[in-house]
This record gives structure tokens, C-alpha cells and sequence, in this order.
């Protein structure tokens, strides 16, 4: 299964993507539910093309996308951006910490294939 993670453009002014990527590579969080082989095949923003994004995920066999727990806490897009993602990927609506944000809820809408 191959998985990309949308972070927050300018939270990636400050942030490394450690609790995104401990998330992903310890199999917690979000990602703890994975049985399978999981692999990481995109990182990367929310900023710049994301038509151009998303074409290069089909391409690469993307089938979910996990937005950071960060767009969930900050981004107004967030909402927009999950049902515009929806449209090719299942997405999951954060990373890492708590399923359940404080300010809105988590997004998860499954792609039916």
C-alpha cells in the first residue's frame, strides 16, 4: 500500500516532520491500524500545484493520503483540501497524536475502488 503524507505549508517553515514521520515508521498513531507492507512514497506540502501533485501521486500508485495533524489543527483549507483528495485516495485526516482534534474533528473518507 503505498501512502502519501500533505503537511501544512507553513508549519514546514519550523517543522522537521518528526511526529509524522515517528508515526509512520513505528506504526502508531494513525498509521497503527496498516497490517500490511506500507510504503512512504510522497512528503510533502500543501503550497505550490497541487493538480501537478496529485497527478505525479496517481502516477506513483498512491492510494491514501494522510493530511498532518497539523492541517487538521491549523489550515482553513482542511476541509476543501480532504474532498479534493477524495476524488483519487482514501484520506485520513491527521498523523499523529490524538484521533480526535481539539478545535475540529478528524476527516476519514474512504475511496471506494
Amino acid at each position: 500500500m503505498k501512502i502519501a503524507i500533505v503537511v501544512r505549508e507553513e508549519t514546514m517553515q519550523r517543522c522537521t516532520g518528526k511526529g509524522c514521520l515517528d508515526a509512520f515508521f513505528q506504526r502508531k498513531d494513525a498509521f497503527a491500524v496498516y497490517e500490511n507492507d506500507i510504503e512512504l512514497v510522497t512528503f510533502t506540502h500543501a503550497g505550490g500545484d497541487m493538480e501537478h501533485k496529485i497527478s505525479r501521486m496517481i502516477k506513483n500508485g498512491v492510494t491514501i493520503v494522510h493530511l498532518s495533524s497539523c492541517m487538521r489543527g491549523k489550515d482553513a483549507h482542511y476541509e476543501s483540501l480532504a474532498q479534493r483528495l477524495s476524488e483519487y485516495f482514501t484520506v485520513i485526516g491527521y498523523t499523529h497524536g490524538a484521533p480526535e482534534g481539539k478545535e475540529r474533528a478528524t476527516i476519514i473518507i474512504k475511496k471506494d475502488d
